[in-house]
């Protein structure tokens, strides 16, 4: 069965947000935010991963989540069109991650949002429950999601992502595209159609390599908070997943116990993107579930 993302399901550009923010995250770093959707909803906020951008979630921010939903998304610092320190420090200290989640939260005003986690941003969501606690936050989605990274073995990472990465976060300018190039062609089992591709290789190239580098330089494990975890937690992952390995997610489910697996079949690093009717249908059920 063929998840191609056709671009005839959405648009490479996303339609303009009802709102956008100035968000001052962890150290005073500015955060770029935007929703969409409906602004009585139950907020749902989206975080994306390694080397994106709130783009990547265009599909689900026009779709039919946005009838019910009021829908957040933001660019992690060092990404799109937030601020990008320059100091590899800004990236390592899980404090500055967890001030970034909770200042997005708090100054939109999130009533208990469902957290939807990729890739990279399981980390995030870690980093943040384990200096806030869950209490301001209802179910969390995570999707793709890491939550250990442990060099040098680098446990549960996919050759999909350790084969490209480093170049990637190589200053030279020709060696880190084609590194972007070959890790946009193992993200989805099906190729991405061409707007969508180029769509991502663009917001790709706006993080410095430096910043790629960075994120991924800090030893991270995550399973104190999913041990402790009592609110619900979807597990989304695809079973052809080459950059997080669907094993990271056999470890979420024996660790965590409110968590419970969705996988996708034929699928790679962005259900979101390959099978978005199932993953929004899915992600509707989890929000409208929250008490």
């Amino acid at each position: 069965m063929s998840h191609t993302v056709t671009s005839d399901q959405a648009s490479a550009v996303l339609a303009e947000p009802t709102a956008t923010y100035d968000v001052l995250g962890g150290g005073g770093v500015r955060l770029h935010a935007a929703e969409w959707g409906n602004r009585q909803g139950r907020p749902i906020l989206f975080i994306h991963g390694w080397s994106a951008s709130h783009l990547c979630w265009a599909r689900q921010l026009e779709g039919r989540l946005a009838e019910d939903f009021r829908l957040v998304a933001f660019d992690n610092r060092g990404h799109g069109m937030s601020e990008k320190p320059s100091d590899a420090d800004s990236y390592r200290d899980p404090r500055l991650w967890a001030d970034d989640l909770a200042a997005v939260i708090d100054q939109l005003g999130l009533d208990r949002p469902v957290l939807v986690a990729w890739s990279y941003g399981g980390f995030i969501v870690s980093d943040y429950v384990r200096a806030y606690g869950e209490e301001r936050i209802g179910a969390v989605n995570l999707v793709g999601a890491a939550v250990m990274l442990k060099p040098p073995a680098f446990d549960h990472i996919g050759p999909g992502f350790l084969g490209n990465a480093p170049d990637a976060s190589r200053p030279d300018l020709a060696t880190n595209i084609a590194a972007i190039r070959r890790f946009l062609d193992v993200c989805t089992a099906e190729p991405l159609a061409p707007d969508d591709w180029s769509a991502a290789l663009a917001w790709n190239m706006v993080v410095p390599p430096a910043v790629r580098g960075a994120l991924i330089s800090r030893e991270i494990d995550s399973d104190d908070v999913l041990a402790r975890l009592s609110l619900p937690v979807l597990v989304t992952h695809g079973r052809s997943d080459t950059i997080v390995l669907p094993s990271m997610s056999e470890h979420v489910l024996d660790v965590c116990r409110t968590a419970r697996p969705s996988w996708y079949d034929g699928v790679g690093h962005l259900p979101f993107g390959e099978d978005q009717v199932r993953f929004d249908r899915e992600l509707a059920d989890l929000a409208a579930a929250v008490n």
